[in-house]
């Protein structure tokens, strides 16, 4: 497992696919709120007059020199809901994410979000 205040060096540096792709660069890191674990990462994609941030799990993901392999092929990383680069992500939008990835989306018990960016 990928330690939070590790991965934190690893912002501004390139994600790449598990077949080595480049798909973009680390902006932030967001843990599961009941465990405190790395679960999702930002990744800035797209033009340089319009970036956009999507999300990718940490699940099975390694650290390389320079750069941060993710489990999930290029393209379905770039179809991911997105969002700006100065947004937030809503919590209405957490379940479609995790739903991209086939993922079961786990919300608190009082509706609390599943994902805190750190």
């Amino acid at each position: 497992m990928i330690q939070v205040g590790d991965i934190r060096d690893w912002r501004g540096h390139d994600v790449v696919d598990r077949d080595g792709h480049k798909i973009g660069m680390l902006e932030a890191i967001y843990v599961d709120t009941s465990t405190d674990e790395p679960a999702m990462a930002t990744v800035q994609i797209g033009l340089p007059t319009r970036h956009r941030l999507v999300f990718v799990p940490l699940d099975g993901a390694t650290v390389g020199p320079g750069h941060v392999r993710v489990a999930h092929d290029k393209a379905l990383v770039k179809e991911c809901p997105s969002i700006g680069t100065d947004d937030v992500l809503p919590s209405e939008e957490e379940e479609p994410i995790f739903r991209h990835y086939g993922l079961t989306y786990r919300p608190g018990t009082d509706g609390e979000r599943q994902l805190a960016r750190r």
